[in-house]
């Protein structure tokens, strides 16, 4: 069989072998004691690496699942959505599609949303009555100033409920659920999180679950108020993916024996390390300032063929991201998320630097 490549893109991460294998254990009921216990050894450490002492919740559905969730269950009207690359607008999208009044605040893709920007859209739109952001744009490489976002909304409109997209943050840059007075949290675990994909998790504060209480029409499978009340007793309302929380059990595991914070600064050190490097051979895309720890957007100012380097680097057991959208061609992408380590990431820039030398 041909091994798998490692992963330097947005998703699906690296998954470690022993993390993989833990999914073949036996099957068990999911109403039964075993999974009660397997729920409980669960919910803990979600808590822990998203800063909550509030509930969390776990599904079988990606992090797209849970941005329909948020605006079903937590917007009867009107909400903002913060917009500065391609999944802020798709989560923009998924609230149009669920009827909601949404509106659009769009910043400039490769440039970060300022807290004054946030104020002023919400001083025009006094009746919404929630704020959408995506903390970490993978298709742009900007890591937004979510805590700077969250405090001025806090201050200036304390009744807008901030929903959090975190699905390339969590558990690689700092995000405090709690502390930074966040409503709805959510992320996927195949990113930060490095688990295999189709888990999602979230954490929901008490004031969000008081207004779901007062939204009609929060659907079935994502309605927080269903998944809370099976939560109270250790179990899921649908069938959960039991095999992907076999592996969720351990590598959550092994993410608090890391140390949250030793794993930011390890991604921190490693976004430092390939930013530096970007700068002196090609350029970034983010503005300065506002740099994801957990990918980079590199700007293709030498015009090189990333598709080219791509196959080079297939043959030496890697893969990396072209530009998203747009900015196909412009750009490529280098994640450095999850189980990737620092000699991973040097062992891939010895790689580019061998291809590049080789480029007429």
């Amino acid at each position: 069989m041909e091994q798998a490549p490692m992963l330097f893109i947005p998703g699906p991460t690296y998954v470690p072998e022993e993390i993989a294998r833990a999914q073949a254990r036996p099957m068990i009921g999911h109403r039964s004691r075993e999974f009660t216990a397997l729920f409980e050894r669960i919910l803990p450490r979600l808590q822990a690496i998203f800063r909550t002492r509030g509930r969390v919740f776990f599904i079988a559905a990606s992090g797209t699942g849970l941005w329909e969730a948020a605006v079903r269950n937590l917007v009867r009207r009107k909400v903002l959505c913060l917009i500065n690359g391609a999944f802020g607008e798709r989560w923009y999208q998924v609230a149009l599609a669920n009827g909601k009044e949404a509106v659009p605040v769009s910043v400039e893709w490769g440039k970060g949303i300022r807290p004054e920007q946030v104020v002023a859209a919400l001083e025009e739109h006094r009746d919404v009555e929630a704020i959408t952001l995506v903390h970490n744009e993978t298709s742009t490489g900007v890591m937004n100033p979510l805590r700077e976002i969250a405090g001025a909304v806090h201050q200036t409109f304390p009744g807008v409920l901030i929903l959090v997209d975190a699905v390339s943050s969590l558990g690689g840059a700092p995000l405090e659920t709690d502390a930074w007075g966040l409503d709805f949290v959510l992320t996927s675990s195949q990113k930060c999180l490095a688990l295999p994909p189709g888990l999602a998790f979230c954490a929901v504060s008490e004031r969000a679950l008081e207004k779901a209480k007062e939204v009609p029409h929060r659907g079935y499978y994502f309605d927080l108020l269903t998944l809370a009340r099976y939560a109270d007793r250790g179990e899921t309302p649908a069938t959960p993916a039991i095999s992907l929380l076999y592996a969720a059990d351990l590598q959550l595991a092994r993410i608090l024996e890391e140390g949250l914070e030793a794993r930011w600064e390890r991604h921190r050190r490693m976004a430092e390390r390939l930013q530096a490097w970007a700068m002196e051979r090609f350029g970034l895309f983010a503005e300065d300032g506002y740099r994801s720890w957990t990918l980079t957007c590199v700007a293709n100012t030498r015009g090189i063929d990333v598709g080219a380097l791509n196959e080079f680097l297939r043959s030496r057991g890697k893969v990396i991201s072209s530009g998203y959208g747009p900015l196909k061609g412009k750009t490529f992408r280098i994640a450095h998320m999850g189980e990737i380590q620092p000699h991973h990431l040097e062992e891939l820039l010895a790689d580019i630097e061998e291809w590049l030398d080789a480029q007429p």
